[in-house]
């Protein structure tokens, strides 16, 4: 019997793509959403169909305190199943020149992109050490290991960046404790705010069942892959 994913922002969109494919791979979910009930239920209802058991968690990750909360609360959703994935996907996006960015939306950027990934893993780490098995898969920015300045997204991608470092470091500390921990770091996705086919080498965006399966990769690799980052963007960005 397989332990508990957490998906976060997993109402609809990526969050819910990767909840299902979780539960296609016999994982109990814990779909977590902030604002949408109803469409966290349907994401629910879907993984259900898997035969696996599902909940609802509600937290706005901004909030480290409800961050953390989240995570303790995936753990002991299911009896018998503790938490051994934790997907983080939440992280808003603004595109908006730089000299006009507000310090809310500067701070709401770091704040759910990073400071929320930060909160997660630091929860769920020593619970999968614990128990000698987890994974996390961080959601990142492709071309964050090495960027160039993007005028109209510099507190999200300094937000990923920093989602880099603290996947490297955090995969150095877990090392050889059957966890791992890793970063999906998607292009320009068919479901992307903004998609500038010109500078796309492969000339198209990606589906969001190449993002998919990029995480699954990290899932289902052995703990030895770690502090590893996979892009999944058609050339954009080297």
């Amino acid at each position: 019997m397989r332990g508990t994913a957490l998906v976060t922002g997993a109402a609809r969109g990526i969050g819910r793509a990767l909840a299902l494919a979780l539960a296609a791979e016999g994982y109990a979910v814990a779909v977590h959403y902030r604002n949408s009930a109803a469409d966290a239920q349907e994401t629910a209802r879907l993984c259900g169909e898997w035969g696996v058991p599902t909940t609802t968690l509600q937290a706005d990750l901004t909030n480290s305190a409800q961050a953390r909360q989240l995570v303790r609360e995936a753990h002991t959703a299911f009896p018998g199943r503790g938490l051994a994935v934790l997907v983080n996907n939440v992280g808003n996006y603004v595109h908006k020149p730089l000299l006009e960015t507000s310090d809310a939306e500067w701070a709401d950027m770091l704040a759910s992109n990073l400071t929320a990934t930060f909160a997660t893993c630091q929860e769920a780490a020593p619970l999968m050490r614990e128990a000698g098995f987890g994974r996390i898969v961080n959601l990142g920015y492709a071309g964050a290991r090495h960027l160039i300045a993007r005028p109209g997204i510099v507190p999200y991608a300094i937000a990923k960046a920093g989602v880099l470092h603290l996947s490297h470091a955090l995969g150095k500390v877990l090392a050889g404790s059957g966890v791992s921990v890793n970063v999906v770091s998607p292009g320009v996705i068919e479901t992307s705010v903004s998609q500038p086919l010109r500078e796309i080498p492969a000339g198209r965006v990606g589906t969001v069942q190449e993002l998919v399966d990029a995480a699954l990769y990290f899932v289902r690799a052995s703990d030895y892959v770690t502090g590893q980052e996979l892009e999944v963007a058609g050339g954009w960005n080297l």
